[in-house]
């Protein structure tokens, strides 16, 4: 990680993966799909946290250098001479402590209507008939109208990413973020992707976006969520009917608040379709 560190985060099934698999065709770079990192950062606030009585005997600087060395931890041994992105949807709720941590560092937060996310996780409930999905607690009597509902809550896939996107897009260290629209990335992977590296400030790659590969292992599958991370090897626009209810597919219309007029107030970039 001597070469820096940048996060990637934002909203579900809205290119993440297909962002890191392109990323990772550049030699300098290192990034793949949610990382260890964010549950441990977590589990390391709680410990330092005033729930633990020994938290006393430690002061701001030994919190600051714990964390940190968590991600160089990680990553050094691995990655020595690459620039990492780590993936979690958490991070754009830590721009107070990612940009204390790391000053140069930069969030991609990969953004979708969410309408169309909802959409994307009932195709793959419906594509994994016969496996119930840890999404819902391995649940396996609802309906298309409860699982939507049950990601959209503040604590499901969908609801808390959205929080935390708001969390970042709303405070002060928000120039630290770029919103990344699937479509735009999607439709015109390379205007998109140089956008990315001149707000990363990195000197560009030619990528090859009709052989993106990336293979998610065992975690999908672990996950009873089979083809959750899987991704196309070209780079494209596939236009679909959704397959939600009428109701149900435009309950989410005003969720895309980064394109509201004067909701930007902090000036964060925004890669939209062109």
């Amino acid at each position: 990680m001597r070469q820096g560190i940048h996060f990637i985060s934002g909203l579900p099934r809205s290119g993440s993966t297909l962002l890191a698999g392109i990323l990772r065709q550049n030699p300098r770079f290192h990034a793949g799909m949610t990382s260890p990192v964010g549950s441990m950062y977590r589990a390391l606030e709680q410990s330092m946290s005033r729930r633990n009585e020994t938290a006393v005997f430690i002061d701001t600087k030994q919190r600051r250098d714990i964390l940190a060395g968590l991600f160089t931890n990680y990553y050094d041994e691995v990655q020595a001479d690459k620039v990492v992105f780590d993936t979690n949807r958490m991070w754009c709720a830590k721009l107070p402590a990612i940009t204390q941590l790391f000053p140069t560092a930069k969030v991609i937060c990969c953004v979708r209507d969410v309408n169309w996310i909802m959409d994307s996780i009932e195709r793959l409930v419906r594509r994994n008939a016969f496996e119930p999905s840890g999404m819902f607690g391995y649940e396996s009597g609802g309906t298309v109208f409860s699982r939507i509902g049950a990601v959209a809550t503040s604590d499901g896939l969908v609801g808390y990413a959205l929080d935390a996107l708001k969390d970042g897009f709303f405070g002060e260290q928000a120039p630290a973020m770029i919103l990344l629209e699937y479509e735009a990335l999607v439709t015109n992977p390379n205007r998109a992707m140089r956008m990315v590296y001149d707000f990363i400030a990195e000197p560009w790659f030619d990528h090859d976006f009709d052989n993106v590969e990336y293979d998610p292992g065992e975690f999908d599958l672990a996950l009873g969520a089979p083809g959750l991370h899987a991704i196309r090897r070209k780079v494209e626009f596939i236009p679909r009917q959704t397959i939600l209810p009428p109701q149900l597919f435009h309950r989410y219309d005003d969720d895309m608040f980064w394109r509201h007029p004067g909701a930007n107030r902090h000036n964060v970039k925004i890669i939209s379709r062109g």
